[in-house]
């Protein structure tokens, strides 16, 4: 079955320049395992489209349960240079919550 991230995880999100910086929470350990399957950088980047410029990398770190991305050429120069809305990435985590994964009823 799929389900959105936002039913097995909390994000935070913020910048770095023009990096988008986004930490994914499980927020039960036993779905850390999930987030490591199936929140791959490539699905991230796949996620995002065109609004990620540039490339997308992942850090686990199981010893909170969390993975954090970095999203590179993703905010249009930055906080002081872009013109966007959300030149700070502030909304990102909450977008990368929508994305759906693929569980087993028994993960859940």
């Amino acid at each position: 079955m799929r389900v959105p991230l936002i039913q097995i995880a909390h994000a935070r999100s913020g910048d770095k320049g023009d990096t988008a910086n986004i930490g994914l929470v499980a927020i039960e350990e036993r779905h850390y395992s999930i987030l490591v399957r199936e929140v791959t950088a490539e699905r991230v980047k796949e996620h995002f489209g065109k609004l990620c410029k540039g490339r997308v990398e992942r850090f686990e770190l199981p010893n909170i349960g969390a993975l954090n991305f970095l999203l590179h050429n993703s905010l249009g120069g930055g906080g002081t240079l872009s013109l966007r809305v959300d030149a700070q990435g502030k909304t990102l985590g909450a977008a990368l919550l929508r994305m759906q994964v693929d569980m087993k009823p028994s993960e859940l």
